[in-house]
């Protein structure tokens, strides 16, 4: 009777950290996720403001042409 209620307590505890290292590992798959997710978004903004800058680039070149 003596070691049940220390091994009802060790057992409790165990799983509590095993709770707390899945929530902690599903956290971080899903700060990696938003992290992928920002650099797509920030890598088309960018192949974005690319061709708008060429496009300007271009009417700019084709403005001085027609003088």
């Amino acid at each position: 009777m003596k070691f049940i209620f220390p091994l009802a307590a060790a057992l409790a505890l165990g799983a509590c950290g095993v709770e707390t290292a899945s929530t902690a590992a599903t956290g971080a798959a899903i700060k990696k996720q938003e992290l992928e997710q920002g650099r797509k978004t920030m890598d088309q903004m960018q192949q974005k403001i690319d061709q708008a800058n060429l496009q300007s680039q271009q009417r700019a070149e084709q403005a001085g042409g027609d003088k």
